[in-house]
């Protein structure tokens, strides 16, 4: 592990001191890509039996949809879970109280939200340092992000766990790059450029590529791309997860500093301890995780309001509609009835392709 570690460090170094320049791009997508393949290697080490994971780490997923909170230890995670969802996690005024990932669960909006207490991060968890790996892991999981920081400390902690977040292959609030890419059996290499290119050319594109053992593929770059983003295709494992930035402790911060933090993006000011602000935190958690309700309504009966069928915003046609229900309802469908802002008319017969939007009503009509 030591050496993998040492081969990363050496590169790091190299990258601070190499210029940035365009004689000097191809050598910095090469190590880029060097190191992208390094990392992938520190998190899932090559060959060898699969050892028994520490125990006690990964927890069941329940609920419509997972919140895990990260952060440096004792910024106040515990504290958040035990008064947002009424769980208890130890608290203390000492760092790497929380051991475990500790469970709990919300209602919110009809949704069941589950809410994980991760230890606490420290640097270098990315390399395997304080079980930074095994939180990690169970961050890539999530489908939302809450970082917890502690407003009294720099900002500058923002910035270091995200560079251990995205040396893991999360990469926070961003898009997957819009590059088509695709191996081959021959024919060389083939790079298409909709648009002007400031940083990416042929031959860097061949220097990466090379650097994987990829002589033929088909490219095309539908925006102006970095080698990042190249390597983040090529490698196919990053993980896409929206991020709220919890910046605790503001009992503690005077009104004109408290106007300064919520200026910065995808942030919410909260204090933990004294339930300030959670409502304004649920709401924007809600529309971080862009779910979907919608109610159910048996024949001849009123619309069952109480417990939606909770769907995420991608996969929201009648035909996940149908298998979050019962596997077997798709296949006996007939048509639907659909009330709400999807359809035209009320009711309106809709086919298993139709897209629902939030807040529908829905009858299916089973082939008898």
């Amino acid at each position: 592990m030591s050496t993998i570690l040492e081969k990363i460090s050496a590169i790091e170094s190299e990258m601070a001191r190499t210029q940035k320049n365009k004689a000097t791009s191809a050598h910095l997508g090469l190590l880029k890509a060097k190191l992208a393949k390094l990392r992938r290697e520190l998190i899932s080490p090559k060959g060898g039996g699969g050892g028994t994971g520490e125990a006690g780490f990964e927890v069941a997923k329940t609920g419509d949809a997972r919140v895990g909170f990260v952060g440096f230890p004792s910024v106040g995670k515990s504290t958040l879970l035990s008064n947002l969802a009424g769980v208890y996690s130890e608290v203390a005024a000492y760092e790497f109280t929380t051991l475990t990932t500790v469970p709990g669960c919300i209602k919110y909006k009809g949704a069941k939200i589950q809410l994980l207490d991760l230890p606490g991060i420290i640097e270098g968890a990315k390399d395997g340092k304080g079980r930074g790996r095994q939180v990690i892991a169970v961050a890539r999981t999530c489908n939302l992000i809450f970082m917890v920081l502690d407003c009294l400390k720099p900002l500058g902690h923002k910035k270091l766990l995200e560079h251990e977040l995205e040396g893991f292959g999360i990469r926070l609030n961003k898009k997957p790059p819009n590059i088509y890419y695709k191996r081959k059996d021959k024919g060389g290499i083939n790079l298409n450029c909709m648009v002007p290119q400031s940083e990416l050319d042929t031959d860097l594109v061949k220097t990466i590529l090379s650097e994987y053992k990829i002589h033929n593929a088909d490219i095309t770059l539908r925006y102006d791309a970095t080698s990042d983003d190249l390597i983040d295709v090529i490698e196919g494992n990053r993980i896409y997860i929206p991020c709220i930035y919890l910046l605790n402790k503001i009992d503690q911060i005077s009104i004109e500093e408290l106007d300064v933090i919520y200026k910065i993006p995808h942030c919410v000011p909260i204090s933990a301890h004294h339930h300030w602000n959670f409502d304004d935190l649920l709401e924007l958690m809600w529309e971080y995780l862009r779910l979907q309700r919608i109610y159910t309504k048996p024949k001849g009966q009123l619309p069952d309001y109480n417990s939606p069928v909770v769907l995420h915003n991608e996969r929201t046609s009648i035909e996940d509609f149908c298998n979050k229900l019962h596997r077997s309802i798709a296949k006996e469908f007939k048509y639907a009835l659909v009330w709400g802002s999807s359809v035209k008319h009320q009711p309106q017969k809709v086919g298993i392709e139709h897209v629902l939007n939030d807040e529908d009503v829905v009858q299916i009509v089973k082939k008898v």
